[in-house]
């Protein structure tokens, strides 16, 4: 049991080191991705460890993962489609007044 609480804090601070990581000035939009798909691997461990101490099915874990597999290919796609346009991943070059 006492295991289970260290790895419960464990992810709590995985989540909160991604959301500080995603919250900070960062200049590339790919550390941000990064960031993000960091705070939604520890969720799912958050979230995979609930669902085993309880025994509930892990079933919905799947579920949780095909989303989570949506939000990075749409994030690669928004990145691709930014360096295809403007050159670099930068936030300075990008401008939503740019045609």
């Amino acid at each position: 049991m006492l295991n289970y609480f260290l790895m419960n804090y464990l992810v709590i601070i995985m989540f909160v080191f991604g959301c500080v990581v995603f919250v900070s000035n960062r200049k590339h939009l790919l550390s941000t991705l990064l960031s993000l798909e960091f705070m939604v691997l520890s969720l799912f461990i958050y979230l995979f460890m609930y669902l085993n101490m309880m025994n509930y099915e892990t079933y919905f874990s799947m579920f949780f993962l095909t989303f989570c597999v949506c939000e990075g290919v749409l994030g690669l796609s928004i990145l691709v489609a930014m360096i295809r346009t403007h050159g670099n991943d930068y936030f300075q070059s990008f401008s939503i007044l740019q045609c």
